[in-house]
């Protein structure tokens, strides 16, 4: 049998240490693992995750069916301030639409986003805004949709910029999508935005395609239009997919419990604690908009993408916070 000596047992530790050593050095100059992400923890908590879930034979081994991941959208994957995308759309299709519609100018809150009063609109609260929704997402096909939809993100820019909206996606997000599909993740939108909102451009902008998006949504019809079919859309909301709803919608649209999830307000905060609460190796991350310079900083008083509880409880919950300002190297792509 063989007998450990003292001094051999210091020299496989010394060894080991070094392979160690060698090993931590390799991944810190890895250029091609989330190249945009700064070298520590919350990259190191990634890469371990990834790592453990893909390993065969690891105590931790997913397979590569139910590795699924989910991600919100506004404020995860791409800006939402001074206010959500869909937001800007929809008050540009009431102004476009408004001369067609002469009573908006006595009509709330039709007459607040006429007249520019943005606290008028805000004060109409759910309500008012899906009056909004109604009237200028409705009363189509939803190919037509489609087309409004594409033609409006070519055209339409930043306000604080002037860039396209879409130049306004986190680079290093879009690397961790890249990351989890390479690692044969499926990986979905979940977002409060409408879902007919984000089909035409979720493949070109993020390499998700429209089948893997779910968002919320108004109701639908079949008909035919002059003998040919159409899906037409109808002023009524058909579901919600934010807070409670995004479990929900997860389920009935995925039909998958996620592994991982990646949000970064409290709207998202049940879909990452369902996510996260399921057996075996989870993933929480949150994303924390603390870098004024670069982005913008907000969390608790914020009126788009408040992070109040989901800040709170993370530590005890194991999520991972990512502060953009410490976290990434880069916010927007070059």
């Amino acid at each position: 049998m063989f007998q450990v000596t003292r001094r051999s047992a210091m020299k496989i530790a010394a060894l080991a240490a070094a392979a160690s050593s060698m090993g931590q050095a390799a991944f810190a100059a890895e250029p091609s693992i989330l190249p945009s992400w700064v070298d520590g923890g919350a990259k190191a908590r990634i890469i371990d995750f990834v790592s453990a879930t893909t390993a065969e034979g690891g105590p931790d081994f997913v397979e590569p069916a139910d590795r699924v991941a989910v991600f919100d959208n506004d404020g995860t994957l791409w800006g939402e301030q001074p206010m959500y995308v869909q937001l800007a759309f929809v008050l540009d299709r009431v102004k476009q639409q408004a001369p067609q519609h002469p009573e908006w100018q006595t009509t709330e809150p039709f007459k607040s986003v006429l007249t520019g009063d943005m606290a008028g609109v805000a004060a109409s609260g759910e309500r008012g805004l899906l009056e909004l929704v109604a009237a200028t997402h409705a009363g189509m096909s939803t190919e037509e949709f489609e087309k409004i939809v594409s033609d409006w993100m070519e055209s339409a820019r930043h306000p604080a910029s002037g860039k396209p909206y879409t130049a306004h996606i986190f680079k290093p997000m879009v690397e961790l999508i890249d990351y989890l599909k390479s690692n044969q993740f499926e990986v979905f939108i979940v977002s409060g935005g409408g879902v007919e909102f984000m089909r035409p451009w979720t493949k070109r902008v993020y390499g998700i395609p429209p089948e893997n998006v779910v968002g919320s949504s108004i109701k639908t019809k079949y008909e035919l239009r002059d003998g040919v079919p159409a899906i037409m859309r109808l002023p009524e909301i058909d579901f919600i997919d934010d807070g409670p709803g995004k479990p929900v919608g997860i389920n009935k649209f995925i039909g998958r419990r996620p592994i991982a999830a990646f949000g970064n307000s409290d709207g998202d905060f049940e879909m990452l604690e369902w996510t996260t609460a399921g057996p075996g190796r989870r993933f929480g991350l949150i994303v924390h908009h603390d870098d004024a310079e670069r982005e913008n900083a907000y969390d608790r008083d914020s009126h788009f993408g408040r992070l109040a509880r989901g800040l709170d409880e993370a530590p005890a919950r194991d999520w991972t916070v990512v502060s953009i300002k410490d976290d990434w190297k880069l916010v927007y792509p070059e």
